[in-house]
């Protein structure tokens, strides 16, 4: 059991109440409830959250106009910091400090569906071009407004923010104010160790607009910038903030990054308990006299059988390294994430970082295999699918063999938010000439995949990864080999009355898992397959396995639009065998919702008591 501190609503209005110093006071409040929303949740950023929490304070407080202006963050991760802030000005309902990530609670990123969330934001690089139409609204509709854009500086390696500068300019849209909270940290590095930004004001100024300096952890200096840039005319302003990441806990602060420091530790996820106690006594410690209150949580322990993708993918990438020496790695500022920490030790002139610019990231790839090298690309698969896919597009035309790998694949986890949930990755690509997608079930699956895109597979593929580790029933044969467009049967090889299709890991255990209650309970036989090829089918074993079957049903992890489902309904349907069966396609039909895993599955009807009663009825209705 784990003892949590919040400050209350009715402590935090106090400190509204005073007459001076309560800035600084009501900052360092709000990092005690950040910390606690994420340490509560499981997830979340607290280094960006602490970095900008200053300014984000110190803007609602001293140049915000109620119901006037517009604030939000292009960034997104700092979000908890602003719940912090918005929870206590009565922006928002105070009790969804203890609902962060939960179903219906506040959302890992910015969503709108909450009343002081401006627009959506979690994909980098949108936020000025967002204030732009915001702003060209307002002049037509004739409102009086002024809109205040957070931005990291990571965020500007993405293309967007360059794009977004000129026409601000010339349009003199002086309402738009950006502040870079300028924490010289990026997910995995230094920003200046990816792309080092330079003389950052000299560039903005270049481009026309009315740029300041100053400390973003000093109030007097935000007022002094801000003031002075209110007086330059009808341009857009930006502030460069220089910021610490993690500020306001010592040991999360960081200044200087060692040789032998491999990553900045608070990026990401919640703390350790030990971790907490020892942070939040720090911050106590600059709050004398403000009244905390307590929470007791337990946690249930995770079962003790979970597999985990990621670790697999990066054991077999270091191997199929050692027999390739043409195999070279690009990453998009997620060398943790996607599991290319040993690659990069062990490969370092074969790794390359290229900063979270995934257009640039991916023509390079097409570049180096136009020159012979075999390149494996890495993001998550919300962005990697999407935002350079017309450079995919471009490198398919060369008919260049280059591997896509997309991790964080699917609905889960569910706590970042839709804007890291890559359910429409699957069609997204769908349409790029040659490409084979596959999504593994097992760590077993995985080396046999990462295997084929690498060796045998002579065009370019997409390798779809799920990233948390998940519980998985089922173990495939020991000689199990992957056969383009074929699965494998993991439940009822026989007499079965219908079929589900299935593939990866978390909906693949799910259907298993509900089919061996309806076989117990309604002695209903139902065969399970997993068929991890997303967009290729093979005509012939398709027709086998649903030969007998009353019914057949698809289940998707991603938008039923453009899923595997589409592509069997394709293949059944020219084979004509969809006359006299019942065919059913399941997945996403909305918009993902932000939750614990359990709870956000269970809301779109794909955890395992759902798909009970969904293969239940699909079996009894005629």
């Amino acid at each position: 059991m784990t003892e949590l501190y919040f400050i209350p609503f009715e402590e935090l209005q106090r400190i509204l109440a005073l007459d001076s110093d309560r800035t600084q006071l009501l900052a360092d409040c709000c990092r005690v409830n950040t910390l606690y929303a994420i340490k509560k949740a499981g997830s979340g950023h607290i280094g960006s959250s602490f970095s900008s929490l200053d300014i984000v304070t110190w803007l609602f407080l001293h140049k915000i106009r109620k119901g006037q202006d517009i604030y939000f963050s292009s960034k997104g991760h700092d979000v908890p910091g602003f719940y912090s802030v918005a929870t206590a000005l009565g922006l928002l309902d105070f009790d969804l400090i203890h609902q962060l990530r939960r179903l219906k609670g506040l959302p890992g990123h910015p969503d709108i569906s909450l009343p002081c969330i401006a627009t959506n934001t979690g994909s980098l690089g949108m936020g000025i071009s967002k204030a732009k139409g915001m702003i060209q609204a307002n002049r037509l509709l004739g409102i009086d407004s002024r809109v205040y854009v957070l931005t990291g500086d990571g965020e500007l390696q993405e293309g967007q923010f360059w794009e977004s500068l000129l026409s601000a300019v010339n349009h003199q849209l002086h309402e738009i104010t950006v502040i870079i909270d300028h924490n010289k940290l990026q997910s995995d590095t230094w920003v200046s160790r990816v792309s080092d930004l330079g003389d950052l004001q000299a560039k903005l100024t270049a481009y026309g607009w009315k740029v300041g300096r100053c400390d973003g952890h000093d109030f007097n200096a935000l007022a002094r910038v801000m003031s002075e840039l209110e007086e330059v005319g009808p341009y857009p302003k930006i502030i460069i903030a220089d910021t610490i990441k993690g500020k306001g806990v010592s040991f999360m602060e960081h200044t200087t990054l060692k040789p032998e420091d491999k990553l900045y530790r608070f990026h990401s996820g919640a703390p350790d308990d030990e971790t907490y106690t020892k942070a939040v006594a720090e911050l106590k410690a600059k709050i004398p006299g403000v009244q905390l209150k307590t929470v007791k949580i337990t946690r249930t322990p995770p079962p003790n059988n979970l597999q985990r993708l990621i670790p697999a993918y990066a054991e077999a990438l270091v191997q199929q390294a050692k027999q390739n020496p043409n195999l070279v790695v690009l990453d998009a500022d997620l060398v943790l994430d996607c599991g290319l920490i040993p690659f990069s030790e062990q490969f370092q002139n074969r790794f390359f970082e290229c900063g979270i610019a995934e257009q640039d990231m991916v023509s390079q790839a097409g570049g180096m295999a136009k020159m012979g090298l075999l390149p494996i690309v890495h993001s998550f698969a919300c962005f990697l699918s999407t935002r350079p896919n017309e450079q995919i597009y471009n490198n398919a035309t060369e008919k260049t063999k280059i591997v896509y790998v997309g991790s964080l694949a699917g609905l889960l986890p569910g706590g970042p938010g839709h804007s890291h949930q890559s359910v429409r990755d699957i069609s997204a690509l769908a349409a790029i000439p040659g490409l084979v997608m596959i999504e593994p079930s097992c760590p077993l699956e995985v080396s046999l995949a990462l295997d084929y895109c690498v060796n045998v597979c002579q065009t370019s593929s997409y390798l779809r990864l799920v990233s948390i580790p998940w519980e998985i029933p089922y173990q495939l044969p020991g000689d199990y080999q992957l056969e383009l467009g074929k699965g494998i049967t993991i439940h009822n090889q026989e007499a079965a009355s219908g079929v589900i299709f299935a593939y990866g890991p978390i909906l693949l255990s799910q259907a298993y898992n509900a089919a061996k209650i309806l076989e117990q309970e309604d002695k209903l036989k139902l065969k399970v397959v997993n068929l991890p090829w997303l967009n290729v089918i093979d005509a012939h074993w398709l027709e086998k396995i649903v030969a007998g079957c009353k019914f057949i049903v698809t289940l998707d992890n991603h938008y039923l639009i453009g899923g595997q489902g589409d592509r069997i309904a394709v293949e059944l349907a020219q084979l004509g065998l969809l006359s006299g069966v019942k065919f059913r396609k399941l997945g996403l039909d909305r918009i993902p919702q932000c939750g614990q895993n359990q709870e956000v599955l269970a809301f779109h009807r794909l955890d395992t008591a759902s798909l009970v009663n969904e293969f239940r009825t699909i079996a009894t209705t005629d």
